[in-house]
């Protein structure tokens, strides 16, 4: 096991609400009501797919051009990146510095896999940008979450295989995505939801090395 790759919503910092936030506005503008069980549905794929979601949800699919549906998640986006201007150290979820000190210091690598074209700036608000060797950038991929390509792209940037790599997500299109890249998937959040992961914790305070790296054995002796 050479390095851990890590979603960023949900896992690193709870940025989700915002997302929930920002597109309940846009929805409510285009005359859809979402609310947050709907909003589970938008967890770990890209903008575009969540526009196309609340579109049909709203039966609302086939009104807009490509440039009116651009448009929409540019205005998304304004109204998230202002949310979240306000990010600081405060607002990383419990646990995560110090599993973030713990790989570091057994020398594992980290990267950030995130369906979040602002993930950059997000670790930055954070304080955290220099613990990240790499940061896919999504909007290079040809596919998104529960596709492997986000995860595949973070092992090639690392220069790894993706047999080395563990995967980090709270959401299942992302444990799919680990999944499909023939990584170990380790998840945050309801074991139910999350059962496809192979292992689950119930909380990231509870993240713990030497737990992921017995469940990587495992894999790679099973």
């Amino acid at each position: 096991m050479k390095a851990v790759i890590f979603d960023l919503d949900g896992v690193i910092a709870d940025t989700a609400r915002f997302h929930f936030i920002a597109w309940q506005q846009l929805a409510a503008d285009l005359g859809i009501v979402i609310d947050e069980a709907f909003n589970e549905e938008l967890k770990g794929i890209s903008r575009s797919e969540s526009l196309e979601r609340i579109l049909i949800h709203g039966n609302q699919s086939d009104r807009y051009s490509e440039g009116e549906l651009a448009v929409f998640t540019n205005k998304k986006n304004e109204v998230y990146l202002e949310l979240i201007s306000s990010l600081s150290e405060k607002d990383i979820l419990p646990g995560i510095t110090a599993f973030l000190d713990e790989l570091a210091t057994a020398e594992i690598r980290i990267a950030l896999a995130s369906a979040s074209r602002n993930g950059p700036f997000i670790l930055d608000k954070l304080g955290l940008s220099d613990r990240f060797e790499t940061i896919v950038d999504p909007a290079d991929l040809k596919a998104g979450k529960p596709a492997p390509d986000i995860y595949l792209a973070a092992a090639a940037q690392l220069g790894l295989k993706a047999g080395d790599c563990v995967g980090v997500e709270d959401a299942l299109a992302g444990v799919q995505a680990i999944n499909a890249a023939n990584m170990v998937s380790i998840a945050v959040g309801d074991a139910q939801e999350l059962a496809e992961a192979d292992h689950i914790f119930s909380s990231t305070a509870l993240l713990d090395l030497e737990t992921i790296q017995d469940v990587w054995e495992a894999a790679h002796h099973a």
